[in-house]
C-alpha cells in the first residue's frame, strides 16, 4: 500500500514537474515569436513572366540570357534595403541560385528587365555570384527533356546586408537570417 502511494506520487510529481516545462517552453517560444520580425507578404510581378508558367525564351541560356523585370509591392516601413534571387530547387544537386541581388535601396520596388551583369549597381545595389561561378542574372537551362521551376523571389530586409560583391548563395542566406520583414515569390517554369 505504502508502495503504491509512494508511485502514485512520483507520478503525479512527474506530471507536474513536466507541466511546469512544458509551460515554461511554451512561454518561451511564445518571447521568441514575439522577438522575431512579423514578416509581410509582398506581391510579385513582372511584364514578361506570367505566374506558373513558362519563363520567355530571351530570359533562359537557350535565348539572349537577360534578366526579366520584376515589380512587386512596397516593402514594410520597417524595411532598410531589399532583395532579389531567382532560384531552382528542381535541379538534381540541390537548389541551383542563378541570381543574387542585394543590398537594394527600402524604397525599390522594381528592377528592369536586361540589368547589367556587373558587381555594384547604379542605385546602390550589389550583385552575387550565382551557381555558374558569374555576377548577375544567368537563366533557366535545364537537363533536357525536365520541367524545372525557377522562383524570382523578393526579400524586404531590417538592415542592409554586410557582404561583399560577388557573396554567394551560403553567405546570403546566413545574413538573411532573422533579418526578413517582407516576402514574395513568382514562380516560372521552363524545359528544353
Amino acid at each position: 500500500m505504502c508502495s503504491e502511494r509512494l508511485a502514485l506520487r512520483l507520478a503525479l510529481g512527474l506530471l507536474l514537474v513536466s507541466g511546469v516545462n512544458s509551460a515554461t517552453r511554451s512561454e518561451a517560444q511564445a518571447a521568441d515569436d514575439k522577438a522575431k520580425p512579423k514578416v509581410e507578404i509582398l506581391t510579385v510581378t513582372s511584364k514578361s513572366i506570367k505566374e506558373g508558367q513558362s519563363v520567355p525564351k530571351i530570359h533562359t541560356a537557350d535565348g539572349k540570357d537577360t534578366s526579366p523585370d520584376l515589380a512587386w509591392t512596397k516593402p514594410p516601413a520597417t524595411a532598410q534595403s531589399v532583395a532579389v534571387t531567382c532560384e531552382d530547387p528542381d535541379a538534381p544537386g540541390g537548389t541551383w541560385f542563378h541570381w543574387i541581388v542585394f543590398n537594394l535601396p527600402a524604397a525599390t520596388t522594381n528592377l528592369p528587365e536586361n540589368l547589367p551583369k556587373k558587381e555594384t549597381l547604379t542605385n546602390g545595389g550589389i550583385q552575387g555570384k550565382n551557381d555558374f561561378g558569374k555576377i548577375g542574372y544567368n537563366g533557366p537551362s535545364p537537363p533536357k527533356g525536365e520541367e524545372h521551376h525557377y522562383n524570382f523571389k523578393v526579400f524586404a530586409l531590417d538592415r542592409k546586408l554586410e557582404l561583399p560583391p560577388a557573396a554567394n548563395k551560403k553567405q546570403f542566406y546566413e545574413a538573411l537570417s532573422g533579418h526578413v520583414v517582407g516576402r514574395g515569390k513568382l514562380a516560372g517554369i521552363y524545359k528544353h
